[in-house]
């Protein structure tokens, strides 16, 4: 499987606005939980899975997330490609992350929020791989 923008939208009318994603099936989400970094400075990163996957969808603000896909693990490339993504708040659009994948992620606007979900529950699993920011070139 590869990432995959599932793009959402919005309407607005006379009683508000609306966001939508009618393309994103939650049937497989068992935990979600948020993620607002300290400033537009910080980047959260690298950490990723080789089981779990998950689902990334902006509450507030705008987020800036690189994904690579790990070849091994163990001693993964450092040269490995990345793919950038930028999501916003405006519409609810939802980054779909596969496993076997890690990620950094960086708020855009101060006060962001990301809503982050996953297919497996809190330690349900022994799968968290963390990297160190400047691991990957």
């Amino acid at each position: 499987m590869v990432p995959e923008l599932l793009n959402g939208g919005n309407h607005e009318d006379s009683r508000g606005l609306i966001c939508f994603n009618n393309i994103f099936d939650s049937y497989s989400v068992k935990r979600i939980y948020t993620i607002e970094n300290v400033d537009t400075l910080f980047i959260r990163g690298w950490q990723g899975h080789k089981v779990e996957q998950r689902w990334f969808a902006v509450m507030q603000g705008s987020f800036k997330i690189v994904l690579i896909a790990v070849n091994n693990w163990d001693n993964p490339s450092k040269k490995a490609e990345k793919t950038t993504f930028i999501i916003k708040a405006e519409q609810l659009d939802v980054l779909y992350v596969p496993k076997g994948y890690v990620t950094s992620i960086q708020a855009l606007a101060l006060g962001s929020k990301l809503l982050a979900l996953s297919d497996y529950k809190l330690n349900e699993i022994k799968d968290e791989y963390k990297f160190p920011l400047n691991y990957f070139e």
